[in-house]
C-alpha cells in the first residue's frame, strides 16, 4: 500500500479508536529541541526530576532510542472539563484538583488505545512498532508540534486549534516510512494570560518554565517540605494546577471529553479539606484507587491538604491540624504545624 493510503488508514482507525488528534512526524527532532532541554537542565529548572536529565540524548533523538524508528505517529486524547476548571479555587474549604486527575489515570487509558492501534497497524502493514506514555525518554510536545497536531504555547503545554491546551499525547515509533504532516506554526501571538495567570511566577519568560516554582511540581513531584514563601500562592491547590491552561483564549474551541473515564468523578470535584486531612494510607489508596494522585501516596496528598487548610483562613480546620502536628511522618508534620501557625494569625483558636 502507498504511503499516504497507509497513512489515510491508520489516522481512520485511530480516530474511530477515540483518539482527538493524530499526525504523523519524522523518527527526528531539530537542534533546537535538544537545546532547549540542555539549557532547561543546565539552569536546575527541573528541580528533583532526575528522571528528564537521565538518557537525553535518547530523548533529544528518537533513533537513539530506537534506530530502526522512521516515522512516529503522535495521538492526542482530549480531556477538557465540561465546567470551569479554576470554579473550586474559590471554596477555600474544600480542595483543587487538577483536571486530568479527578477520575481514571489516563496512562492506563491512552497506553490501552495506543496497544489497539499498534496491533491493526502490525496486522495490515507488517512494520515493527513501539507505544508510549509520558513514561519513556520521549519529547512528546516537540514531536506533536512537528506531527501538525498544536504548537507549544508561551506555557509550554501544547495548544490545539481545536482542542485548547486540554491534550493528553501519546506516541507510536514504528519503521513504517509515513509521509509527514505540516508542523503546526506558533499562534500564541501576543498573549500572555497563561504566563500572569501562574499564582507563583514560575515563567522567568516566555516559553520557559521554572519547575521548582511551578504548582503541579510542587504538588506531585516534590518530596519534601514545600518552600515557604511559595505555600500561601498555592490557595487549595492540592493535586497540580489548572491556572497556566484553563485561561488560554484557544480553549474557547473545546469540546468537553467525550471518554467517560475521564470526566470528573463527583467526590474529587471539590473535595472537603476536613475529610481529606483524616485519610489515613488505606482511606487514601480506597479515594484515589485508579487515579493519578494514587502515585504520590497519602503522606506527600496529606502535605499539600495541611498547606491548604493553612491558606484557607477557616477556623474551623484548625482541628485537623492540630491532630497532624503529631503525625509520624514529619513533613506531614512540619506542614500541620506551619497550617495551625496561620491560622492562628488570623484569629483566636
Amino acid at each position: 500500500m502507498p504511503p499516504i493510503a497507509a497513512a489515510a488508514d491508520i489516522r481512520a482507525k485511530a480516530l474511530s479508536l477515540g483518539f482527538d488528534a493524530v499526525g504523523f512526524a519524522p523518527a527526528a527532532l531539530a537542534p533546537e529541541a535538544r537545546d532547549r532541554l540542555q539549557d532547561f537542565l543546565a539552569a536546575g529548572l527541573h528541580g528533583e526530576m532526575g528522571w528528564l536529565a537521565d538518557r537525553t540524548e535518547q530523548r533529544s533523538h528518537p533513533q537513539a532510542l530506537w534506530p530502526e524508528a522512521r516515522s512516529v505517529i503522535c495521538l492526542g486524547l482530549s480531556y477538557a472539563p465540561d465546567t470551569d476548571a479554576l470554579a473550586t479555587l474559590s471554596r477555600p474549604d474544600r480542595g483543587n484538583i487538577s483536571v486530568y486527575a479527578r477520575n481514571r489515570d489516563y496512562h492506563d487509558l491512552v497506553k490501552g488505545m495506543l496497544k489497539h492501534l499498534a496491533q491493526f497497524i502490525v496486522a495490515r502493514f507488517g512494520p515493527e512498532v513501539k507505544v508510549f506514555v509520558d513514561t519513556a525518554p520521549v519529547m512528546e510536545k516537540p514531536l506533536a508540534a512537528n506531527a501538525g497536531l498544536g504548537w507549544q504555547g508561551k506555557h509550554t503545554n501544547l495548544v490545539s486549534r481545536r482542542h485548547g491546551s486540554w491534550l493528553f499525547l501519546g506516541e507510536i515509533y514504528t519503521t513504517l516510512d509515513l509521509p509527514a504532516d505540516a508542523a503546526h506554526a506558533d499562534r500564541c501571538g501576543s498573549c500572555t494570560r497563561c504566563l500572569t495567570a501562574c499564582p507563583t511566577d514560575a515563567f522567568p519568560a516566555p516559553y520557559r518554565l521554572d519547575a521548582t516554582r511551578c504548582i503541579s511540581y510542587l504538588t506531585i513531584e516534590h518530596h519534601g517540605p514545600i518552600p515557604h514563601e511559595l505555600r500561601p500562592a498555592m490557595g487549595n491547590r492540592i493535586y497540580g494546577c489548572d491556572d497556566c491552561l484553563a485561561v488560554c483564549p484557544w480553549n474557547r474551541f473545546a469540546q468537553a471529553t467525550h471518554q467517560a473515564k475521564l470526566q470528573a468523578r463527583e467526590e474529587l470535584t471539590a473535595p472537603r479539606l476536613a475529610e481529606l486531612a483524616a485519610l489515613d494510607d488505606a482511606g487514601f489508596r480506597r479515594l484515589f484507587a485508579g487515579s493519578p494522585v494514587k502515585r504520590i501516596g497519602r503522606d506527600r496528598f496529606v502535605r499539600n491538604v495541611l498547606i491548604a487548610i493553612g491558606n484557607s483562613g477557616d477556623l474551623s480546620l484548625a482541628p485537623a491540624a492540630v491532630h497532624l502536628a503529631a503525625d509520624p511522618n514529619p513533613v506531614v508534620a512540619e506542614a500541620a504545624a506551619w497550617a495551625l501557625a496561620r491560622l492562628q494569625a488570623r484569629g483566636d483558636i
